[in-house]
């Protein structure tokens, strides 16, 4: 294993003091425990709150900023931030307006979020996003999987934050965004995490792993790896499967890398999914392309489909600056 570390146990707490230097114009540290907040607060405003395992990066502390997050949560690699810490970082963020909790269902973050609500006694709602199609459950989750799909709940959320929705408003529209919302990972290598200092899983040169987990989790089934074309038609299908008679509409595409894959490849991805989706009755008016919700090091993309109506596609391209989305300002 090759890594640019100093020492397993220091790799989370260096990141995040190196992201929010870098960015210390949009975030900063919180003041007494490592999560990542939103230099400027919006008196009154209800407060966004994610997080999860480090590993996925960006997700989540490069989605702090205007128009999406207040505060971030990273727990160490592919391990849920404890509910002290979420705590920490809801009292830090919260200007009067309440906090809404943006949670993937994994098993270990729905437990310590739902901890830290409770413990908290602050006026707190929670979205849990549920978009991956692949398997109802695995070793990490209750139900299905939140994958990348909950970039899109925390950007038109917080659109809809920025103009100062109420919380119930804001848990509906979250809500609403992530039923509207599906994906599909593929991976062709595991990812190494730092601590076990060997891939997470085995897999030959000319196999690919079908609906993979973000933290290398088993998806569907083992093939042999395809063109790039069958591999887009596969997951499509399993999308617009699941969506049934709603997938119909204009909608967002995202092509979202899992950290070691060229933009080449991504793009090419796009061009093979959006040419199966728009003759099925999908017509990709919001594109995204590029890593924003990986696994390390693995190589491999996922697909993620949001059906839009006119209030989600006005907030998606409401303005946003944050380390790793910005746009409109």
């Amino acid at each position: 294993m090759k890594k640019l570390i100093n020492a397993v146990e220091n790799v989370v707490n260096e990141s995040l003091a190196g992201f929010c230097a870098a960015h210390s114009d949009i975030v900063r540290m919180g003041e007494h425990a490592p999560f990542v907040q939103r230099r400027q607060l919006k008196p009154g405003k209800v407060a966004l709150l994610s997080g999860g395992g480090s590993g996925h990066e960006p997700l989540h502390t490069g989605f702090v900023g205007y128009g999406m997050l207040d505060a971030a949560c990273p727990g160490q690699v592919f391990t849920s931030p404890t509910p002290d810490l979420i705590l920490a970082a809801a009292e830090a963020a919260d200007t009067g307006g309440g906090v809404l909790f943006i949670v993937k269902n994994y098993e270990g973050d729905a437990m310590n979020f739902d901890m830290a609500r409770e413990m908290s006694g602050k006026s707190i709602a929670t979205v849990i996003t549920d978009d991956d199609v692949a398997v109802e459950t695995s070793t990490f989750s209750t139900g299905r999987r939140g994958v990348a799909g909950t970039l899109i709940v925390e950007k038109i959320v917080g659109a809809a934050a920025e103009e100062g929705r109420d919380l119930a408003a804001l848990k509906a529209l979250g809500d609403r965004v992530n039923a509207a919302t599906r994906s599909i990972g593929i991976a062709l290598t595991s990812c190494t995490v730092p601590a076990a200092g060997k891939p997470t899983f085995d897999i030959a040169e000319d196999e690919m792993e079908v609906g993979v987990g973000i933290h290398g989790e088993p998806g569907r089934r083992r093939v042999k790896l395809r063109p790039a074309s069958e591999i887009a038609a596969e997951m499509v299908n399993a999308i617009t499967t699941d969506l049934g008679e709603s997938a119909r509409g204009e909608a967002i595409l995202l092509i979202n890398g899992f950290g070691a894959t060229p933009l080449s490849e991504l793009y090419l991805m796009y061009d093979a999914v959006r040419r199966l989706l728009e003759p099925a009755g999908i017509v990709v008016t919001r594109s995204l392309v590029g890593n924003f919700v990986t696994s390390l090091d693995m190589a491999g993309c996922s697909v993620t489909v949001s059906i839009l109506d006119e209030e989600m596609k006005r907030l998606w391209d409401a303005p946003v600056h944050t380390p790793a989305l910005r746009w409109g300002m």
